[in-house]
């Protein structure tokens, strides 16, 4: 079982950027492959960002590639969405999800824990 914990979200301006944070409990952080999705208001959970155990592979939605990073920091059972280049359509709540079933996916089926989710708004 792991706890998961968003932070950073907020209102930014298009153009600017975010660095959201999804803290995880327990201590086998590293067994778990950790995605990004979003929610946009009347919208489906869409795919944003994975990255694998160790970090060696990294997968983005064309939507976000070339302006959003995911990242995580094991020993700080820590993943990160650096989040540049913002616009309007990046508005939704950014949620982490966890999964020791897969290498690391897009499919919101393959996670098994989630956390709460993080506001993003971005003003044009």
């Amino acid at each position: 079982q792991v706890q998961l914990v968003e932070s950073g979200g907020g209102l930014v301006q298009a153009g600017g950027s975010l660095r959201l944070s999804c803290a995880a409990s327990g201590r086998t952080f590293s067994s778990y492959a950790m995605v990004w999705f979003r929610q946009a208001p009347g919208k489906e959970r869409e795919f944003v960002a994975a990255i694998t155990r160790f970090g060696s592979n990294r997968y983005y939605a064309d939507s976000v590639k070339g302006r959003f990073t995911i990242s995580r920091d094991n020993a700080k059972n820590t993943v990160y969405l650096q989040m540049n280049s913002l616009k309007p359509e990046d508005t939704a709540v950014y949620y982490c999800a966890a999964s020791k079933g897969v290498l690391a996916s897009s499919a919101k089926s393959d996670y098994d824990y989630w956390g709460q989710g993080t506001q993003v708004t971005v003003s044009s």
